[in-house]
């Protein structure tokens, strides 16, 4: 029988890959996307799940199954405010990842970020420390978190920024500081399922920068 896995940020550039991958696994028969929106993706493996995020006993006694995926975020701009963001990419994932771990799922993959680290002076390093750090408490039998560099891809939305900053770090990585080059969100998707698909792994592992390449060459 095949693995039932369950997906948050499936609308995002990780998200969209990793659902994309997920569906054309051999090994898993059934994908639970968790969205606000439909994701107007049809196929007989999917179950899209429209929730209300800030209500968790509504969809908490749907995070079943074998696997937990957290692709979920936004950005600063878009939220609008730091509290908002906190809201989305701290409390909205944790309260996922918790309930999975209450309900009996045995595997959670999280895309961090680099420089993650809780006791930073940079608000979205620290947040995203602090979530590590919640998560990585968590009765998970295998809890992998990948702390990537900059992601590159096609996404819904510009960010015009976020684009310049891909482009210096690929031409400045091509010879100095490999370990940050950018990464394509479909190798952070390969990455995720190889971390959750893999046998005899720690039951906390923390992936940085450059080894998600190699790990994710493990799934072509």
């Amino acid at each position: 029988m095949g693995k039932t896995v369950n997906v948050t940020g499936a609308t995002g550039l990780v998200g969209k890959a990793l659902v994309a991958q997920l569906l054309e696994e051999d090994t898993v028969d059934r994908v639970n996307v968790f969205v606000r929106r439909s994701s107007g993706i049809r196929h007989p493996k999917l179950r899209e799940l429209i929730i209300d995020f800030d209500h968790p006993e509504s969809w908490k006694p749907l995070v079943t199954g074998d696997v937990l995926f957290s692709a979920l975020g936004t950005t600063l701009k878009k939220a609008k405010s730091k509290g908002n963001q906190y809201r989305v990419d701290f409390t909205y994932q944790y309260e996922f990842a918790r309930a999975a771990a209450e309900n009996g799922v045995p595997v959670y993959v999280l895309v961090s970020s680099a420089g993650a680290n809780s006791r930073s002076a940079i608000f979205y390093s620290r947040m995203k420390g602090e979530l590590d750090e919640a998560v990585g408490q968590l009765p998970f039998a295998n809890c992998t978190i990948l702390r990537s560099s900059i992601l590159v891809g096609a996404r819904e939305e510009r960010r015009p920024a976020e684009v310049w900053a891909a482009a210096i770090t690929s031409v400045v990585t091509r010879y100095l500081f490999r370990k940050y080059r950018p990464v394509a969100a479909e190798t952070v998707a390969r990455a995720m399922i190889a971390a959750a698909f893999r046998s005899g792994s720690e039951s906390k592992t923390v992936v940085e920068l450059d080894e998600i390449f190699t790990l994710a060459g493990n799934r072509r």
